[in-house]
C-alpha cells in the first residue's frame, strides 16, 4: 500500500491523509504546477494558509490535477491575528472564494497569539480564539468545512477550547522536529483524541547542515529530509513536508524504513538546531 494512502481518522470520524504538501513561502504563480505535481506523485493532502497568499494557487492546482476533488483533502488557516467571530466568519467564505470551492476538508486557527504577540506577551487570547473557534464550528455545522482544528496551540489553549466549546479540536499543528520535539504536548493532544500535525520537519532546512543528523541519515543510507519526516512519522503524527521541486517531493514520501528506538531517543535529546535567517520568524522563536 502506498504511504499516500496512509491516513488516520479524526475525532469525528474524517480520514485525513499522513502526509501533506505543505505550501510556506511557494509564490502563489508558481503553486498551481508545485500542487499540479505533487497530486501526479501522489500525494493528497495540500496545506496551505491565508496568511501564505497561496490560497487562488492551490485551488488551481487541484483543479488542474485531474483528480477528483473528493479524492484531496485541503486545509486552510485563519490568519492569526483574526480572534473575533465576525472577521473570521468571513475569512472562511473568503478563502472559499479564492480557492473556488465549496467546502474545505478542514480550517485551522493559525496561532493562538497574533503574530507580532508571540514571543512577546502571555496573553493566550482565550476570548478571541473562543470566538474564531466558533465560526469554524458554524463554517462546518453548514457543510463549508469537513474538520476543524488549530495551530501551535500548548496545553492551556486546547483547554481552554475543551472546556468552553462543544467541539474539541481535530487537530494541534505544532513545530515539531528532531530536536525540538514537544514530547508532552504531543502526548497530551493525542491523549485527548487531537491528531498532532508536525510542521517544519526539516527544522525550515537547518537540519541539513547539523553534522549529527547528517551522520545518523548516512547511517540508515537516506538523506537528512527523509531522516527527519521518518523521525516525525514514527511520532505518530501527520507529517507536512514543504516543497516546490517534485524530486524532493517524490524523495520526502520515500520513507520506508524505520529508525530503531535507540536512535529515536538520540534524535529526541538532540541539542537545539540554529535556524540561521529563519530565526527572526515567530514560530522558530524570534520576534515580529
Amino acid at each position: 500500500m502506498s504511504i499516500f494512502h496512509d491516513t488516520y481518522t479524526l475525532n469525528n470520524g474524517v480520514k485525513i491523509p499522513r502526509l501533506a504538501l505543505g505550501v510556506w513561502e511557494i509564490p502563489n504563480d508558481q503553486t498551481p504546477k508545485a500542487v499540479e505535481e505533487a497530486i501526479k506523485i501522489g500525494y493528497r493532502h495540500i496545506d496551505t494558509a491565508q496568511a501564505y497568499g497561496n490560497e487562488e494557487g492551490v485551488g488551481e492546482g487541484v483543479r488542474k490535477s485531474g483528480i477528483g476533488r473528493d479524492e484531496i483533502f485541503i486545509n486552510s488557516k485563519v490568519e492569526a491575528g483574526i480572534k473575533n467571530y465576525k472577521d473570521a466568519k468571513a475569512s472562511i467564505d473568503e478563502t472559499l472564494q479564492k480557492m473556488r470551492m465549496d467546502y474545505l476538508d478542514m480550517m485551522i486557527i493559525h496561532n493562538p497569539q497574533p503574530w507580532n504577540e508571540v514571543n512577546q506577551s502571555s496573553d493566550r487570547h482565550f476570548e478571541g480564539n473562543l470566538e474564531a473557534w466558533r465560526a469554524l464550528e458554524d463554517a462546518m455545522k453548514e457543510g463549508k468545512l469537513r474538520a476543524i482544528g488549530v495551530s501551535s496551540f500548548e496545553k492551556e489553549d486546547l483547554d481552554n477550547l475543551m472546556v468552553n466549546s462543544s467541539t474539541k479540536p481535530m487537530v494541534n499543528q505544532i513545530l515539531c522536529h528532531i530536536a525540538a520535539t514537544p514530547l508532552d504536548l504531543i502526548k497530551y493532544s493525542q491523549d485527548n483524541d487531537i491528531v498532532v500535525e508536525s510542521f517544519s520537519p526539516v527544522a525550515h532546512g537547518a537540519a541539513m547542515k547539523d553534522p549529527e543528523i547528517v551522520k545518523m541519515a548516512e547511517k540508515y543510507g537516506v538523506s537528512v529530509p527523509q531522516l527527519c519526516i521518518r523521525y516525525d512519522w514514527q511520532l505518530n503524527t501527520v507529517v507536512l513536508p514543504k516543497s516546490a521541486n517534485p524530486e524532493h517531493m517524490k524523495a520526502n514520501s520515500e520513507i520506508d524504513f524505520e529508525i530503531t528506538s535507540e536512535d529515536m531517543d538520540i534524535l529526541k535529546k538532540m541539542k537545539p538546531l540554529d535556524y540561521g535567517d529563519a530565526s527572526i520568524f515567530p514560530v522558530f522563536g524570534g520576534k515580529m
